[in-house]
């Protein structure tokens, strides 16, 4: 985690109209708060872009989620004051999944499907929307009190539409994601794509099931490198107790090249919602009933 400095902003102060409550998290490129609305009493987020990061970036994060809108996705709120560098976000009071495995270890089988199933159904709203969000993990993944499960921060997100000097200076940048759910193609500097969204929502499918992502034990660069050249494990041979089925899925959705996973994310949902149905032998649990 990266020491919120950047931000220069702490607990108790004022930030336009909003008061910031406390620290909720802190990255490489932000922190967010929890903070009130002064004029209306309403708990918002408060997303504060750490100062290395370009303005522009800012900006766009915020023009490409405020489009979305979807019961999977966590909303990003109207600003009067447009070119401030925050960006306020609907407040949701829950756990990141990445706490949740913490916690588990891994998740039982319909529980982590269910997850993957709202993820997919997201990324398919999104993604026909002309976005790809290039940064899905554990960490970006929040469940709320209700046992509503919600995707977050589009700040490595872009438009799949755009013009060719566009795509020429994303293909010069260096590779946005986290290492551990990158696709192929974005450990080797190629543009994301929608099919590189669903690579890195079957790495998370993974390490939900197996409490480890693809390629664990290794030294970080090396992972990374082998990730790039080598198909992943089977998960059978982590975790005995899944059935073949998830197999053959995770291996459409992790293969090493595009052309070879799922079209689409809504074909992933399908496959995961039939396999649910063939293995339920009794009534579901709640997905959140961690």
């Amino acid at each position: 985690m990266t020491h919120i400095s950047t931000s220069r902003k702490e607990a108790g102060e004022l930030l336009d109209d909003y008061r910031l409550e406390r620290l909720v998290a802190t990255g490489g490129m932000a922190s967010i708060f929890r903070a009130t609305d002064t004029r209306t009493g309403r708990t918002v987020a408060i997303k504060i872009p750490h100062r290395a990061k370009p303005k522009r970036n800012s900006y766009r994060e915020a023009e490409i989620a405020r489009k979305l809108d979807h019961p999977a996705l966590v909303k990003v709120l109207p600003q009067e004051r447009a070119n401030q560098r925050y960006i306020v976000m609907q407040w949701v009071e829950g756990r990141l999944l990445r706490e949740v495995i913490h916690e588990r270890g891994k998740l039982g089988l319909d529980r982590a499907i269910r997850v993957a199933v709202t993820i997919a159904d997201a990324l398919e709203y999104i993604h026909q929307r002309g976005v790809v969000h290039r940064d899905l993990k554990p960490d970006n993944i929040i469940i709320d009190a209700e046992d509503n499960v919600r995707l977050l921060d589009f700040g490595a997100a872009r438009e799949a539409k755009m013009n060719l000097f566009g795509r020429i200076r994303i293909g010069r940048a260096a590779p946005m994601g986290t290492p551990d759910y990158m696709s192929p193609e974005q450990i080797k500097g190629k543009i994301a794509t929608t099919r590189s969204d669903i690579y890195s929502l079957g790495v998370v499918l993974f390490e939900m099931l197996a409490g480890e992502v693809p390629f664990s034990g290794l030294e970080p660069a090396a992972a990374t490198r082998l990730r790039a050249v080598a198909d992943p494990p089977n998960i059978r041979d982590v975790n005995a107790d899944i059935p073949s089925g998830v197999q053959n899925i995770l291996q459409r959705a992790l293969a090493r090249n595009p052309g070879d996973r799922y079209v689409t994310a809504r074909e992933f949902e399908i496959d995961l919602v039939e396999l649910l149905a063939q293995e339920a032998a009794e009534p579901l649990e709640s997905v959140l009933d961690f």
